[in-house]
């Protein structure tokens, strides 16, 4: 039969004990949920978020806090002084100072159509920073995942706008800036309290069975625009000079022109000066002039002989001969 314990009968001693010590261990158990459970830390770059039974209650600041225990009241801490990034088309497998990325599964993500119809790979990342806690844990769920679906949209839609030319080569900035301002209507629009601080094209290129192609036609380009730029080189260093050349020849004629014009109104002018005395006195004006024309025309001659008219007497002018070698020597 089994042992009963009946009225007036003693416990045992060891049973006493072990009830103590049950008793306390449950007791040292339940402080210790109820520290671990209310007390806790929120780190420098972070926003405590204090939710209770699923609502929003309060937002504390960096160290250490306390909220109801056992399950009561939840934080959510939120890094909103350290900049974060989302990457599209590859991802960073490991970091440092030779970073290495994973690419092939990704390819979905960055491969779209241009405006002009042609494809493009284009890999870039967006940071943000997060401004306000509330809107990011309450107005948008899955604010993170929805930020990616608008920035992928984002990019689509601008780099639909543009030729495969303007995105590869002397669009990127552009784009960039597009797509970083469009982003931020999104977040503004949607209020998912998030900032964006930066959008950068990491890397464009055409995709990898069309490389060949697309190489060749940009190096016929080049060609082109250098071929261009020597023709305008030397477009620059030929035609001013013929311009130059042409207008010099222009302002020389007309210089001569002007001269020729200038000497003969001089020659008229002298002539018809002439031609007025010569009205007035006909004899003394033809001796006048037959004498300076003499007087022009004599020195210039070697032997100088004077005859009549018949030609019989010949009389040497041995005086003008000796004044003209006088003359000639002085």
């Amino acid at each position: 039969m089994a042992k009963q314990n009946f009225p007036g009968m003693s416990v045992p001693p060891e049973i006493l004990m072990l009830k103590k010590y049950l008793k306390s261990i449950l007791i040292g158990l339940f402080v210790l949920v109820t520290v671990f459970t209310s007390i806790y830390t929120v780190g420098p770059e972070e926003v405590g978020v204090v939710i209770r039974f699923g609502k929003f209650e309060r937002s504390v600041d960096p160290g250490l806090n306390f909220k109801i225990p056992y399950g009561v009241e939840s934080v959510e801490k939120i890094p909103v002084e350290r900049q974060l990034k989302q990457e599209f088309g590859f991802r960073t497998t490991t970091s440092g100072v030779r970073s290495t990325y994973a690419k092939s599964e990704y390819v979905v993500e960055s491969l779209m159509l241009t405006g002009d119809l042609n494809l493009a790979d284009v890999e870039w990342v967006v940071q943000y920073r997060i401004s306000d806690p509330y809107l990011f844990l309450f107005k948008v769920r899955n604010a993170e995942k929805t930020l990616r679906d608008m920035s992928e949209a984002a990019v689509r839609k601008v780099v639909g706008d543009r030729t495969v030319n303007e995105v590869l080569t002397v669009g990127r900035m552009e784009i960039a800036s597009s797509v970083e301002a469009r982003l931020q209507e999104l977040c503004n629009e949607y209020e998912n309290g998030i900032k964006i601080d930066q959008v950068v094209l990491q890397d464009v290129n055409p995709p990898d069975p069309v490389k060949p192609s697309f190489n060749a036609v940009n190096e016929a380009q080049q060609e082109r625009e250098t071929l261009i730029n020597q023709g305008q080189a030397e477009f620059n260093r030929v035609i001013p000079r013929a311009r130059g050349e042409a207008q010099q020849t222009i302002q020389q004629a007309e210089a001569y022109a002007l001269t020729r014009v200038n000497g003969a109104l001089g020659e008229v002018a002298r002539f018809n000066s002439l031609y007025t005395e010569y009205i007035k006195a006909p004899e003394v004006t033809k001796t006048r002039i037959y004498l300076e024309t003499m007087q022009r025309i004599m020195p210039t001659l070697g032997s100088k002989v004077i005859v009549d008219e018949n030609g019989n007497n010949v009389l040497p002018l041995l005086q003008l001969q000796n004044e003209r070698v006088s003359g000639g020597s002085n």
